[in-house]
């Protein structure tokens, strides 16, 4: 099995923890039971993939000022790395991903790749999945396939799928970008499901796709003018003009949290505080301190209150998703 890791960008909504330098994919606050020691979104993946699929070959697209932090978190090189030389969305990431497994890493155009985020929080029915998935393409029952989640909530921060039917596995009728809370329920009521981003394919079919849209012959030639593509997603490359009847999607129904927020990355925190922290009489309130100050809380309930080098957040957990516009207004 081919997965490649897509490891993103930045993470402004969880501002000041993560930046350019230090994306939110490679903070050390999650818990590992097994271990008794904090892990990254990043490890949490990579350590469950090899634990349900051992063999499977793990490429991860990421930025060049990523390559020094994976390298730090994973002990096993038994992975490589597609490196974008700048940012450039999901469709060319993916692009140059496949072009390095084919052109450097000698991977044949038949076989199935699976496409995978690296930072939801996710238990090992996902894992058992991505396996359904690739065996799915493997035998050629659809050209692409997607991991649809059953939402628990209407969601204005996701886009959403609408299947045929309830089916295990369906044809898709149609995608939805991110809605208003009262139309992502409607979209509900009709049967639809988050977009994980989570997409199967064979190497061929997205090669094809990226000389036609992008104009490429090869790795090389990719790469060398990786800056000049454009930004460009691969829902919007590639979902959304193809047609219909040569995509499926399988439904998920397991745990699936986006720790994209700091509403979100708290739930799958283990501890209320750290670093130099001092809080009483508080409820549902998380404190992460960097500095060698003493912080106290008082008294509050249901924050996230984060102290670091680069600024310091205070925000309500249940309007955290607005993190972005705050720093936009302090441009």
């Amino acid at each position: 099995m081919n997965i490649i890791l897509l490891s993103g960008g930045s993470g402004e909504r969880l501002w000041p923890l993560s930046n350019n330098i230090r994306s939110k994919q490679f903070l050390k606050i999650l818990s590992n039971n097994k271990s008794l020691k904090h892990e990254s979104m990043f490890q949490r993946m990579f350590r469950m993939i090899r634990e349900v699929e051992p063999d499977a070959r793990i490429t991860v697209a990421a930025s060049i000022n990523q390559v020094e932090l994976i390298n730090k978190q994973v002990s096993d090189k038994s992975f490589d790395i597609s490196i974008e030389p700048c940012r450039r969305d999901t469709f060319p990431a993916i692009a140059l991903a496949c072009a390095y497994l084919h052109d450097i890493k000698n991977i044949n155009l038949d076989e199935s790749v699976i496409i995978c985020p690296v930072d939801p929080y996710v238990e090992l029915e996902y894992f058992l999945m991505l396996k359904e998935l690739d065996d799915y393409i493997k035998n050629n029952k659809a050209k692409i396939a997607l991991m649809g989640v059953e939402p628990t909530y209407p969601s204005a921060k996701y886009g959403y799928i609408i299947p045929e039917n309830k089916d295990k596995v369906s044809k898709v009728l149609k995608f939805k970008e991110k809605p208003d809370a009262e139309t992502a329920q409607k979209y509900i009521d009709q049967g639809a499901l988050w977009n994980g981003g989570v997409f199967a394919f064979k190497l061929n079919y997205i090669l094809d796709k990226a000389k036609i849209l992008l104009g490429f012959n090869n790795y090389e030639n990719l790469f060398k003018n990786y800056s000049e593509l454009p930004k460009i997603s691969f829902d919007y490359a590639v979902l959304e003009r193809e047609d219909i009847n040569n995509i499926s999607v399988m439904r998920f129904a397991g745990s699936w949290k986006d720790l994209g927020t700091w509403n979100t990355l708290t739930e799958a925190m283990s501890e209320y505080n750290s670093g130099r922290t001092t809080s009483l009489y508080c409820g549902n309130t998380h404190i992460i301190n960097e500095l060698d100050l003493p912080l106290i809380a008082l008294g509050v309930k249901n924050l996230a209150i984060v102290a670091t080098r680069d600024g310091i957040l205070v925000t309500d957990k249940s309007i955290s998703d607005k993190l972005k516009e705050a720093l936009e207004l302090k441009k």
